[in-house]
């Protein structure tokens, strides 16, 4: 692994650990030779853990859209920034240059951002892995919603599966490194599976 998207929030949220994690994430990168791929912010969270990858002589791609360069909260100290027309360019040009998604504690962005690598890989559009990096059990109840899609049938149990969800770095790591994407049908009704063939 390459490069590492990290996703996260734009505020730092309340609780000083959600930047200790945050910085720690970072510092992890540059020591292993993982250059950042993040949304090119120079605030909360995507401040931080840029900030931590660079300090730690780490190398950071930042994409931002042009919008957010007008609302100057571009980080202007990264190894690389690309300047995107929207935030549907800013989603594919990061999945372009990613070999993994990570989501720290975030907002509403953070969810739409890995959630749509989600939804790329159940469609077959993209194989790379999707973990979600948990402070203080930031992302325990989300887990439980996906474990209701999938007592409801909305959502196959392998795709529930193939995500990452816990709060060790060095495991997270592992995981993402050795990852094989699930097999598993989108579809869990057998009529659509036969006719989608």
């Amino acid at each position: 692994m390459k490069t590492l998207c990290v996703y996260c929030g734009s505020n730092s949220g309340s609780q000083p650990i959600y930047t200790e994690r945050a910085i720690a994430l970072g510092m992890r990168l540059a020591k292993d030779g993982i250059t950042l791929v993040y949304g090119g912010g120079n605030v909360g969270l995507m401040g931080v853990v840029a900030d931590s990858v660079l300090d730690a002589g780490g190398e950071v791609i930042g994409v931002i859209p042009e919008q957010l360069v007008n609302w100057e909260v571009a980080h202007k100290g990264l190894t690389k920034l690309e300047v995107v027309g929207s935030m549907h360019e800013r989603k594919s040009r990061m999945f372009d240059l990613s070999d993994g998604f990570v989501a720290l504690p975030g907002g509403f962005g953070t969810l739409d951002e890995v959630f749509e690598m989600l939804t790329w890989r159940q469609l077959g559009i993209g194989d790379k892995p999707c973990a979600f990096f948990d402070v203080e059990g930031f992302y325990t109840p989300l887990m439980g919603m996906l474990d209701r899609m999938v007592a409801e049938r909305f959502l196959h149990p392998e795709q529930r599966e193939d995500l990452w969800h816990g709060d060790d770095l060095d495991a997270m790591l592992v995981w993402m490194k050795a990852y094989t994407p699930a097999k598993a049908d989108k579809w869990m009704d057998e009529k659509r599976r036969k006719a989608m063939r």
